[in-house]
């Protein structure tokens, strides 16, 4: 007579349940922690001007430009350099509020026209106050006015 063992057979198991939860937390970890700001990415080198800092521009819509004549609106990247795809994105993000200030930051190394079609593109959109951000002269040391 046979004696047979009636244990389930133990096959090995992998659980893949807890590697998936630390892999989701490390995720969403990396994702909180990373920062999303245009200006970190961006080496913008302004144009000097003497002038008063303007005073209200907390909640002006950030138009940049940089050395290649790419363009940036807030935080978006414009994909393309023409003038409509600018356009489309200023009216995406801006939405229908044509009261709004623009800061215009175009890079000093940057072609005129890059800056002539933004100003075209906010103009066409009816966009009135346009403020263009400077950085302040440098002044040799012992002159002054």
């Amino acid at each position: 007579m046979r004696i047979r063992d009636h244990r389930k057979d133990d096959e090995p198991e992998i659980n893949m349940i807890p590697l998936i939860d630390v892999i989701l937390v490390l995720i969403i970890f990396f994702v909180v922690t990373a920062t999303f700001d245009a200006r970190s990415v961006l080496k913008l080198e302004l144009p000097r001007a003497t002038g008063e800092d303007a005073k209200d521009s907390s909640r002006a819509l950030s138009v940049l430009i940089n050395a290649d004549g790419r363009y940036f609106v807030d935080d978006r990247e414009v994909l393309r350099d023409d003038i409509e795809s600018l356009k489309a994105t200023l009216a995406e993000v801006a939405g229908s509020d044509r009261n709004r200030k623009v800061l215009l930051r175009a890079d000093a190394r940057t072609q005129h026209q890059a800056v002539v079609t933004a100003y075209d593109a906010l103009g066409q959109l009816g966009f009135r106050q346009v403020m263009i951000a400077t950085a302040p002269e440098v002044r040799p040391q012992g002159k002054t006015q």
